[in-house]
């Protein structure tokens, strides 16, 4: 009976390494972590501190050979030809030295030294991609037709990997502060990384779901990580089971699609649509309402939002850093791939509930923002609202729009890590002192965090040479080119009553009397989580300054769908 069945033949995707590099590291590196500390509990703290050292110049070489592999040339291979082959080899030999040296100044653990090395080799990787390959050859797919390399998937990527390093910086001293010590949060962090990347460059809607459940489902068991507290468990279940929600919405939605179209694939899904007019698109419409209820969650738009403020409150606060950045960029790469590029045609049936989306997301995060008392649901309700202005990007489905929504990425990372960043330092052991009153008086006790927190809270506001302002008026620039004058209104006004949020804070840390905090010692700063907190500050103001070279990279990084073969 078997025998009689004929075997169908299978097509075997071709495989672009090259294109998956970024990816394969993120997720190789989670493995390696896990086996060796499963082999190695703890090492020796004389020999652990001679070990992470090394990791610098391993590092170095790491990103080395990574872009040498992801791209057509080897790095720096002009410059090797230019001083000579014995010149370069010991020049990289000194830069191997100096990471070396700056390893062991940041005084970090080995766990958070390897999750940096392995953003960082990611981060490599990305650049090559970008420098030799899609610029001289554009975009390509690196599986089949499954997953696509092209300038918003790599830029988004670029994002994610770096907020891997920042957020490795900021965890090294919490979780020894919070004695949470141990592996597990770095290897989830690499392995949410690692489902973001396949969002980003999905271009099945199945593979982009099983990228938005590997991403979320470690995110979930982060925020419930700290075991002390009542509030991360709460949190974690909360997001957890509204999570579970959302995917269904998201799977009901790709079902309906599939139904409609005859594929998941987005590329034959956009042929099709291109194609043929369809007599009867309800079971289409029905699957876009889905897909952008499942989409929604994701990136806390309104009315979806209700998980984030008390998962923010409740969770590890370098947790929430990675949330804000790395999990809202894949979320809005997936939005713009599904809609905007997929149903670019049918853009008149899903601009309408973007719109409304946009707007009530933009209101009720500046709104309830005004009237919190802590400061991380402030800063939750304050990623509400900059999700809103994301949104009018999305809205306006177009290159300007994309663009606008790739720069707001790429600004929005740099600046809610360096916020939080802060908070992380300063909310002292148990994770607890975030609201106002704990915040009264920071300037005093510590004037270098006050100082930085003000420029983060200032570039959210939008003020003048940062990036949140050059973010803020490129969304606004869409949304006008689009017509949608109306929204580019309300996105104004919310942007002058989170204002007052804004204000709020810097009033409290410049005006409030200094009283005693037991939670915040006032003791020096980690140096890793100060090199993190500085990072993103140079980023926001340089870049605020001159943001030609990301607006410049915003405007080339175009999604495209690209057939196979």
């Amino acid at each position: 009976m078997l025998a009689q069945i004929e075997t169908l033949p299978v097509n075997t995707p071709d495989v672009d390494w090259a294109g998956l590099l970024p990816l394969a590291i993120l997720g190789v590196g989670a493995v390696v972590l896990v086996m060796f500390r499963s082999v190695v509990k703890r090492l020796p703290a004389d020999i652990e501190t001679q070990v992470v050292t090394l990791v610098g110049p391993i590092t170095v070489l790491g990103m080395w050979v990574a872009g040498g592999y992801a791209g057509e040339n080897v790095p720096l291979a002009s410059v090797r030809d230019d001083v000579g082959e014995p010149a370069f080899y010991i020049g990289l030999l000194v830069v191997m030295g100096v990471a070396a040296l700056l390893v062991r100044t940041m005084q970090i653990g080995l766990d958070a030294a390897v999750t940096a090395g392995v953003g960082l080799s990611a981060i490599s990787a990305v650049w090559a991609l970008w420098d030799d390959r899609f610029t001289s050859t554009g975009p390509f797919n690196a599986i089949g037709d499954q997953f696509g390399v092209d300038g918003f998937s790599l830029v988004i990527t670029g994002v994610i990997a770096s907020a891997v390093v920042l957020v490795a910086f900021l965890l090294d001293d919490y979780l020894r502060r919070e004695e949470l010590d141990g592996p597990e949060m770095y290897v989830l962090m690499l392995l949410s990384a690692a489902g973001g990347v396949v969002m980003a460059g999905a271009n099945d809607l199945i593979v982009l779901f099983l990228g938005l459940e590997t991403l979320s489902i470690a995110v979930y068991v982060m925020a419930a990580m700290h075991v002390r507290r009542s509030e991360s468990q709460e949190a974690g279940l909360k997001y957890f089971v509204l999570g579970a929600f959302s995917s269904a919405f998201l799977l009901y939605g790709i079902a309906m699609v599939y139904g409609a179209t005859g594929s998941t694939n987005l590329i034959d899904i956009r042929i099709f649509l291109d194609s043929v007019v369809l007599v009867d698109d309800g079971l289409l419409m029905a699957g876009f309402a889905l897909l952008l209820v499942g989409l929604g969650f994701k990136v806390a738009a309104a009315p979806f939002h209700s998980w984030t403020p008390d998962v923010y409150q409740g969770a590890p606060t370098p947790v929430v850093a990675f949330m804000a950045s790395a999990v809202k960029a894949a979320g809005f790469a997936a939005l713009v791939r599904v809609f905007v590029v997929t149903f670019g045609g049918y853009s008149s049936d899903w601009q309408p509930a973007v719109y409304a989306l946009a707007l009530l997301t933009l209101v009720v995060g500046s709104v309830l923002a005004v009237v919190q008392r802590d400061a991380k649901r402030m800063l939750a309700y304050s990623s509400i609202s900059h999700a809103g202005f994301i949104l009018v990007g999305v809205q306006a489905s177009s290159p300007e729009g994309t663009a606008s929504v790739v720069f707001y990425a790429v600004a929005y990372t740099f600046l809610v890590i360096g916020s939080f960043g802060v908070l992380t330092v300063v909310s002292g052991r148990g994770d607890r002192a975030t609201s106002l009153d704990d915040l009264d008086g920071l300037a005093a006790r510590r004037p270098a965090l006050a100082l930085a927190f003000t420029i983060f809270l200032l570039a959210q506001a939008g003020v003048p040479l940062t990036t949140g302002f050059v973010a803020k008026f490129e969304v606004i620039g869409a949304a006008v080119e689009a017509r949608s004058y109306w929204l580019a209104i309300a996105a104004m006004v919310t942007a002058v009553v989170s204002a007052f949020l804004y204000l709020r804070i810097v009033l409290s840390m410049y005006m409030g009397t200094a009283a005693e905090n037991p939670a915040d010692d006032g003791s020096r700063i980690h140096p890793a989580a100060a090199l993190a907190i500085g990072v993103a500050l140079v980023i926001t103001l340089g870049f605020g300054i001159v943001p030609g070279p990301i607006d410049e990279l915003a405007r080339d990084a175009v999604p495209h769908l690209v057939a196979a073969g």
